[in-house]
């Protein structure tokens, strides 16, 4: 069998800076380059919806995700 091969070149993206979208404020980097403090949602909508077909993404901080599951009438479920 003969091969030959060819090194190919790929470009990667990496978040440089998230914000919340509720509050405005910049989510920093936690250390090590991580960003543990932000929950991140994104939501394709079904055919014959409001949104019929689109899709929807937001970032929260830790600190506005807080108030939003606050006013849950069902808790979020917690596991560990």
């Amino acid at each position: 069998m003969l091969r030959i091969y060819n090194t190919v070149q790929t470009e990667t993206q990496e978040v440089e800076s998230v914000t919340c979208n509720k509050c405005g404020k910049p989510i920093k980097k936690e250390p090590y380059g991580y960003w543990d403090t932000f929950i991140s949602v994104e939501k394709t909508w079904a055919y014959g919806t409001e949104w019929d077909g689109e899709t929807h993404s937001f970032d929260l901080c830790e600190h506005c995700y807080r108030e939003l599951i606050a006013q849950f009438a069902v808790p979020v479920t917690r596991s560990e």
